[in-house]
């Protein structure tokens, strides 16, 4: 008989899309609009995270609408580094309004045309 090699625990998502979340170490704050099982980006943006900090691969990952006390960007963050933040208000980024629609005082929906 041949034995099953062992599969990697899977970690489901803490999150959802219309989630308003922080970065865990970094000052910045963003609401989820698409996430991947495990990580998905580029080898070389990975390897780009300093090692002290570098997440596991293995866990999801978000695509946020991000802001700081600076800009509005994109952000690409691991599940471990997230935290909940729907109670501190909405985010002004400018793509919110395109993707999201209503606010319920602590998260988003997305709007009607946008899901799959």
């Amino acid at each position: 008989m041949r034995k099953t090699p062992p599969t990697a625990p899977v970690t489901e998502a803490q999150f959802s899309i219309g989630d308003v979340v922080r970065h865990r170490i970094f000052e910045f704050r963003g609401v989820i609009f698409d996430v991947d099982p495990v990580f998905s980006n580029s080898e070389e943006w990975y390897q780009s995270i300093p090692e002290a900090v570098r997440p596991a691969k293995d866990q999801p990952f978000y695509h946020l609408f991000a802001e700081n006390s600076e800009s509005s960007y994109r952000a690409y963050v691991s599940q471990q580094n997230l935290l909940c933040d729907g109670k501190s208000g909405q985010i002004d980024h400018p793509e919110v309004e395109k993707f999201f629609g209503s606010w319920s005082g602590s998260r988003y929906e997305i709007r009607r045309e946008m899901r799959h």
